[in-house]
C-alpha cells in the first residue's frame, strides 16, 4: 500500500481522489492550509498536514516518507497573471525541489489541465503530441507547471494528467450554470453551440491511480475525457430536466459576456471576492471548442473514461438541491 500526499486535497477532485485511495487501503495525507474548509473530506480517513505549496518549509516536512505525491493544488480564479503563476507554477517548482531533496525519488503525479494545451477546433480534439498553446492566464500557468515537472524527469519519476471540465456532485466550478437553470434561465451564446469534452470526477480519480503505478506513464502527459462532447446549451438542458425546471432562453452576444466578465473581474480586484463569472470563464466559453482525445491513455494504459457526463450532470443537479446549493 502507498503512503501518499495530496496537495489540494480538500477540493472537488482532491477529495474524490482521497476517497478512492482510502477505500483501496492507501494512506492519504492531505496538505491543507490553516483554517481551510475541510468539509469535502468529512468521513474520509486521512492524515491532515498543514502547509501551503508556496511555503517551501511546509513542503519539505510534508513530503517526507511518501511513495506517491498527487499535486492538485492551485488557483482557478485570480485577478492577475502573477497570482496564477505564483501558485500554479512556482508552487509546483517548490514541490519538485522538496521531493528531490528527500533523495528517495517518490513518484509525482501532476494534475494539469486541458487549458494548458488551449482550445481545439470542432471535429479536431486535442492530442498530447501537439504543442501547448494556452489561451489565457490560467492555462499559461498550468503549461508552465508541466514544463517545470518534466524538467525534473531526470531526478524524479513524473507524469501528468490533463483533464478537461470535470463534473460531478460537489463541484463548484460549474455551479453557476445550475444556479441559472434553477432560476429558469438557459444561456445561449452567440456563434454556438461549441463542443466541450467533459469527464466524470470518478474517471479522473481512476486515471490518477493508474498514473501512480504504471511504468508506461512515466515522463508522459495524458488527456482524460468522455468520447462524446456536450455543449454549454446541452449541459443546461440536462440540468433543467433533472431539476424539473422549465427555462426561457437568454441569448447572449459574445461581446456582452466579455463585458460582464470584465466588470466582474474589476469587482474581484476591489473586494477580494472571487466571483463565478470572470474573464477566464468567459474566454473558455467563447472559443470554438474545448475537446481532447483519450486515445493515448487507452493505448498505453488500457484506460477509457466510461462514465457518462450527462449522468454526472443529473446527479450533480440533485446533489446541489439536496445540499441547499440551489
Amino acid at each position: 500500500m502507498w503512503n501518499t500526499l495530496l496537495t489540494g486535497a480538500n477540493g472537488f477532485l482532491g477529495s474524490a481522489l482521497a476517497r478512492v485511495l482510502s477505500s483501496r487501503g492507501h494512506h492519504a495525507a492531505c496538505l491543507v492550509r490553516p483554517r481551510a474548509d475541510l468539509s469535502a473530506l468529512a468521513g474520509i480517513p486521512h492524515e491532515r498536514v498543514e502547509g501551503d505549496v508556496t511555503d517551501a518549509a511546509s513542503l519539505a516536512r510534508a513530503v517526507q516518507g511518501r511513495d506517491v505525491v498527487f499535486h492538485l493544488a492551485g488557483v482557478r480564479r485570480a485577478a492577475t497573471r502573477e497570482e496564477f503563476m505564483h501558485v500554479n507554477a512556482e508552487g509546483t517548482r517548490l514541490l519538485c525541489e522538496a521531493l528531490v531533496a528527500t533523495g528517495s525519488r517518490p513518484r509525482l503525479v501532476l494534475v494539469g489541465s486541458l487549458g494548458a494545451s488551449g482550445p481545439s477546433r470542432p471535429g479536431h480534439p486535442r492530442v498530447e503530441e501537439e504543442p501547448l498553446q494556452p489561451a489565457e492566464w490560467y492555462g499559461e500557468s498550468k503549461a508552465e507547471a508541466e514544463r517545470i515537472v518534466f524538467s525534473y524527469a531526470d531526478r524524479l519519476p513524473v507524469t501528468v494528467a490533463r483533464p478537461p471540465r470535470i463534473v460531478g456532485p460537489g463541484d463548484r466550478e460549474n455551479l453557476v450554470l445550475f444556479k441559472l437553470v434553477s432560476r429558469g434561465l438557459r444561456l445561449e451564446l452567440g456563434g454556438g453551440p461549441r463542443p466541450l469534452t467533459l469527464v466524470d470526477v470518478e474517471d479522473v480519480a481512476e486515471l490518477l491511480l493508474l498514473l501512480a503505478e504504471r511504468e508506461q506513464a512515466l515522463g508522459q502527459a495524458f488527456f482524460v475525457g468522455h468520447a462524446h462532447p456536450l455543449s454549454l446549451e446541452r449541459i443546461q438542458e440536462i440540468a433543467a430536466e433533472a431539476l424539473g425546471v422549465r427555462t426561457r432562453t437568454l441569448h447572449v452576444p459574445p461581446a456582452a459576456l466579455t463585458a460582464l466578465a470584465t466588470v466582474a473581474d474589476g469587482v474581484s480586484r476591489l473586494t477580494g471576492r472571487r466571483l463565478a463569472l470572470n474573464r477566464k470563464f468567459a474566454r473558455q466559453l467563447l472559443v470554438p471548442a474545448w475537446t481532447c482525445s483519450g486515445a493515448k491513455a487507452e493505448r498505453l494504459l488500457g484506460f477509457r473514461a466510461t462514465r457518462d457526463p450527462a449522468d454526472a450532470i443529473r446527479r450533480s443537479a440533485h446533489w446541489y438541491r439536496e445540499h441547499g446549493w440551489l
